[in-house]
This record gives structure tokens, C-alpha cells and sequence, in this order.
């Protein structure tokens, strides 16, 4: 018999999302193991039970998964469900292992309950940046998801039509739109902006992206500011200073207003989204603009932004929706399978589970184990003494 490992029904609120599709359960065979999973839980999603039975998982009430598995497969665990981890926390059991996204820097707290349980819990947020890791970034896949969706969302708000037209009644213009952020969110936006035939310019203070912007057909905006220290070693966008942000909303304010759309996507990992775009600058653009705030779960780019809400200002519609890719579940499921399944197959060596901190993926996304916090950034956080995670733990289930 391989590892055991569990799907349950994702519990937070709007969470349409499962943590593995039928079709991944394939590959989780040949990596060693075997599927249980709780009845109904891809059904929000469009998979069925029947699915998961004809591609070998058994099912189980959610009692049951947790009793029964080794592995726990999810996609909000801990802190990006503290109501839901301490509902579940009954339920596991030491030497436990919990996979998902879990907001360990955003939300640590729930990761004292989890190190004192002895349940061993990974968060795929926490994923370096490096080639070994691609096939695994979580982050990425539902960025994708948000910044398509992010752009149908300012097409459907915006009293305008994007693609320029050429009528019997005139020339409709094309929509002009904006997006603030060349990652993986704010190029997909970028890319699906164009499909729909507007104009479109893009802004990241990481000149480095300018390549990737200009191949998508958008145009680059570029501002009089030193940005050398934008990015992190790990590929991620760093916090630049009070000063940078008001130099940079000071020459920002001129090329919004010039915009009907302005998607905006800068988040740094762990803090409160910087203010891009401030009152001034909604006031000056025109009647019927649309702001769209990818940042809003982490208090959002725009000064006016009410996380969860759509409000207007100034005549202006800003829209902060929280959690996109569950509003398109079928395939953020099944991009969040992919990544969560390989994961796990990284972890298995010779059909048991190896918890090996001498390799940098498990190290890095490691949060609790054998009764203690193990990654330095979470014991920052929650004030603990930092050490270093064991170089030869190799533990295994």
C-alpha cells in the first residue's frame, strides 16, 4: 500500500476550488500513492464523484480523510483559513502532513496551534524562485487565472467597448488600459487586454520586464526613477521606501489620467500592497474610468479600494475582488493540481515521504515540523528564536 494521501471540501467561504483534479490522481499512483477523498469535494469545481472513483481515488466522509490519511492535500490550510484550521485541528493527528497555501507571513499565528499538534505543514506560497520549482509555483498558476479575469471584469464594468470598430454608425475608439505590474498577473491582463482589441500600456518599476511587456504588443511606461533594488534574490518584488512611492505616484498621476482602465497588481509577499494610485489621481481621470486592484486581500494598490466591494468615486468604478481564481474553478483547480501533485511527488522518495532540509524546495516551504516552527521567517514573525533548519534531518513517514 503507498502513502494515503487526502482531499477534503475546502471550507472557507466561496472556496470553489479542490486541491486535486481526477486527472492528476494518475500521477500521484506513480509517484506512490493513493487517493482518499471526501465525497463532493471537486463538485463546486465541475468534478464529479464518479470522476474521482473511475480514475482509482476511494471516497470517504471528511471524518474518515482525516483519520485515515498520511497526507493532507488542500488548497487554504492555516493561515489562509484560521477558521477552518482550528475546526480541523482536532482532527489531525501527530506526524501529520498538511500541503497548501497557507499565508504563513501574512497570518502566522495559526502555526504555533500546528507546531504544538506535531502536524509537519508545507505552504506552496513560500516556493524559491528557481528553475527546480516552476512546475510547482501555485502562485503563479492562480496569478495567471486573476489577471485574465481582471480584465473581463473592467470590460464588463467600463461604458465603453475595447477593440476599436469601424461602423456604418463611426469608428468606435479602442479603450485605453493600463496595467500596473509585469508579473505573471499584470502580463496575462496585459495579453488578454490586447485580445480584446485595446490599447495597452504597462508599468513595473523592474526595468527588466520591459522586454516582456513590448512582446505581448503592449507599450512600456517608463519613469525618471532609480529602480536597482526592485527585486528581491528570490525573483520577488521587494518594498522600495515611502519616498520611492511618492516620487513614483507624483509621475504616475499624468499617465493614469490618460487611461480608461487601470489594472494594478503590485503585492509584496507578506506586507500591505503599496498605494499606486491615490485620490488625486482617481479624480483625474475621466467619468466612467475603472480601476481594477489585483492587490486588494492585501489592502490594495488604490488609496480608495474597500476590499471585497466595487465603489465608486469621482464617477470612477473601483473594483476590489477578493480570491478570483475560485470564481474560474474548473481550471484554477486544475492548474492548482498540477503544482500541488508535483510537489508531493517531490517530497516521495522510494514510496515513503522524506523530509529532507539539505534540498532547498522542502527547506523553503517547510513551516512546522516535529513540534516546532521551522522556517526562520515564520519564527521572525511570531517572534520565536530564529534557528536554522537541521542540514541532515532526512526524516521520513
Amino acid at each position: 500500500m503507498g502513502i494515503l494521501v487526502g482531499v477534503v471540501k475546502e471550507q472557507y467561504p466561496g472556496e470553489r476550488r479542490v486541491a486535486v483534479v481526477p486527472l492528476s490522481i494518475a500521477a500521484l499512483v506513480r509517484c506512490g500513492a493513493e487517493l482518499l477523498i471526501e465525497r463532493g469535494a471537486g463538485s463546486e469545481a465541475g468534478f464529479t464523484d464518479a470522476e474521482y472513483e473511475h480514475k482509482g481515488a476511494r471516497l470517504a466522509t471528511r471524518a474518515e480523510v482525516f483519520a485515515g490519511a498520511t497526507v493532507l492535500l488542500m488548497v487554504r490550510t492555516a493561515g489562509a483559513d484560521p477558521e477552518g484550521s482550528r475546526a480541523a485541528l482536532p482532527l489531525l493527528r501527530a506526524g501529520e502532513v498538511v500541503i497548501g497555501l497557507g499565508e504563513p507571513l501574512a497570518n502566522p499565528e495559526p502555526y504555533r496551534d500546528l507546531s504544538a499538534a506535531y502536524v509537519t505543514s508545507f505552504s506552496l506560497e513560500l516556493l524559491p524562485r528557481i528553475t527546480r520549482a516552476q512546475s510547482m509555483d501555485v502562485l503563479s498558476s492562480m496569478a495567471t487565472i486573476a489577471g485574465y479575469k481582471a480584465v473581463l471584469l473592467a470590460a464588463d464594468a467600463l461604458p465603453r467597448m475595447f477593440p476599436m470598430l469601424m461602423t456604418a454608425a463611426g469608428t468606435v475608439a479602442a479603450a485605453r488600459v493600463l496595467v500596473i505590474g509585469a508579473g505573471v498577473a499584470g502580463l496575462q491582463a496585459i495579453a488578454t487586454a490586447r485580445r480584446l482589441g485595446a490599447v495597452v500600456s504597462g508599468y513595473d518599476v523592474r526595468p527588466a520586464v520591459k522586454e516582456q511587456v513590448e512582446s505581448l504588443g503592449a507599450r512600456f511606461v517608463t519613469l525618471d526613477l532609480e529602480t536597482a533594488a526592485a527585486q528581491d534574490q528570490g525573483g520577488y518584488a521587494k518594498a522600495l521606501g515611502e519616498d520611492f512611492y511618492r516620487r513614483q505616484r507624483e509621475q504616475m498621476a499624468e499617465v493614469i489620467a490618460r487611461h480608461d482602465v487601470v489594472i494594478t497588481t503590485a503585492a509584496i509577499p507578506g506586507q500591505r500592497a503599496p498605494i499606486l494610485v491615490t485620490r488625486e489621481m482617481v479624480v483625474g481621470m475621466a467619468p466612467g474610468s475603472v480601476i481594477v486592484d489585483l492587490a486588494a486581500e492585501r489592502g490594495g494598490n488604490c488609496e480608495l479600494t474597500r476590499p471585497g466591494e466595487t465603489v465608486v468615486e469621482h464617477q470612477v468604478a473601483i473594483l476590489a475582488p477578493l480570491n478570483l481564481p475560485s470564481t474560474i474553478p474548473y481550471h484554477a483547480s486544475q492548474m492548482y493540481s498540477r503544482n500541488i501533485t508535483t510537489f508531493l511527488c517531490h517530497l516521495i522518495k522510494g514510496g515513503e515521504l522524506v523530509v529532507d532540509t539539505t534540498d532547498e524546495i522542502t527547506r523553503e516551504t517547510l513551516v512546522t515540523h516535529q513540534g516546532r516552527v521551522a522556517h526562520h521567517r515564520i519564527q521572525q514573525a511570531l517572534g520565536l528564536p530564529e534557528t536554522p533548519a537541521e542540514t541532515a534531518l532526512n526524516q521520513t513517514r
